[in-house]
């Protein structure tokens, strides 16, 4: 297969590309990793005039201590957030994503905005950045807004993204301490997009209550699932017996899978379920509680 026929621009420099997005608009697309766009083009599912390619604006690619957090710029390749060691120290849980995204070669093109600006309801990153409360840099010519993640993912493929802006930054805010986190999927084969993810986030008190959780999915409906009703469950709670049954349950309730040759929904909700209890589990090991 071939793309359909398109101009190409190579910009250097972050104004260059909002420039570029501000001429051709919805006619344009941006190019990062290529990990889903070559796809589209090669089997003609996407016809853009213009092609923007921001593999060499390099002042995008980062990661940098910011307010107890991270700041990651959009263009940063996903195998350098799954090796960072500011990562792995501040935010420990967006490595560990990282490390079930595809195969190794596909970590080294494929980039945290791509992924995220892609918004496929069944990729790791968005889900971790939601359950994490990231925020994400929209920018545009002379402009820019920030967005929870939570509001950046509209549908499927889909997010708040104009057709002039281009996501230039994510924001993660720092963790409490004694703050465990986990992400735990189900896959048909090492590589493959979840069947079911869950992203798990617990702080504990010195008495080992949850004072804090954040739980969202993958691959359980349209967007990333935030399971708001399963962390009121927790909060307050020991992380066992009754509540983590109950908490398990609200976070399958709050899934609305799609059914397909991999998997029916019902076997996602059951999925839902047996990752969910793992995923918080292990966090609340991580966080030095009992489980």
């Amino acid at each position: 297969m071939k793309p359909p026929p398109f101009e190409y621009a190579a910009p250097r420099k972050t104004d260059e590309a909002l420039a570029l997005l501000a001429q051709h608009g919805d006619r344009a697309k941006v190019l990062a990793g290529g990990q889903s766009l070559l796809p589209l083009l090669n089997f003609r599912l996407a016809r853009p005039e213009v092609l923007v390619d921001v593999n060499r604006v390099a002042e995008l690619a980062y990661v940098r201590p910011a307010d107890g957090g991270l700041a990651i710029g959009a263009l940063t390749r996903q195998h350098a957030l799954e090796r960072s060691e500011a990562v792995r120290s501040r935010v420990p849980i967006v490595a560990e994503a990282c490390r079930l995204i595809g195969h190794l070669p596909i970590r080294h093109r494929g980039t945290v905005g791509g992924s995220l600006a892609h918004a496929d309801p069944a990729s790791e990153l968005p889900a971790v950045m939601v359950a994490l409360e990231a925020e994400l840099t929209a920018s545009r010519a002379g402009a820019r807004r920030t967005l929870p993640a939570d509001r950046f993912f509209t549908g499927i493929f889909t997010t708040a993204l104009g057709p002039d802006e281009l996501l230039t930054e994510v924001r993660v805010p720092g963790l409490p301490p004694r703050t465990g986190s986990a992400f735990v999927e189900i896959a048909r084969r090492a590589g493959d997009f979840a069947l079911v993810g869950v992203a798990a986030l617990v702080t504990l008190d010195d008495g080992g209550r949850v004072t804090r959780a954040r739980l969202a999915l993958c691959g359980a409906g349209p967007t990333p699932v935030r399971a708001r009703e399963a962390e009121r469950v927790l909060a307050g709670e020991r992380p066992d017996g009754g509540a983590l049954d109950e908490a398990v349950e609200r976070m399958a309730a709050a899934t609305d899978p799609p059914g397909d040759i991999h998997a029916s929904a019902a076997f996602r909700k059951k999925l839902a379920r047996h990752v969910g209890r793992q995923a918080i589990e292990l966090a609340v090991r991580r966080a030095g509680g009992k489980a």
